[in-house]
């Protein structure tokens, strides 16, 4: 019985955890290119405001050079 509440407990404790982790350099370039458009020419971490960002540089199908800023922990565009 003791390791089915040890079970149980640590069930508990992981339902408990925020379900998302920090969205990766890959993911980012991924979110950037699907709202610009474009193609992905450089990603770099930087902060904005203290939070943490994945700052994504690309270029859309019309020429122009646009940096696009996703959330590290959620994932969200700026």
């Amino acid at each position: 019985m003791d390791l089915i509440r040890q079970l149980i407990l640590a069930a508990a404790v992981a339902a408990a955890l925020p379900a998302w982790a920090d969205v990766s350099r890959d993911d980012a370039a991924a979110i950037a290119q699907r709202v610009s458009q474009g193609r992905v020419l450089a990603v770099e971490r930087a902060e904005v405001d203290n939070r943490p960002v994945w700052r994504v540089k690309v270029i859309t199908p019309a020429g122009d050079v646009r940096v696009v800023l996703v959330d590290v922990a959620t994932g969200r565009p700026l």
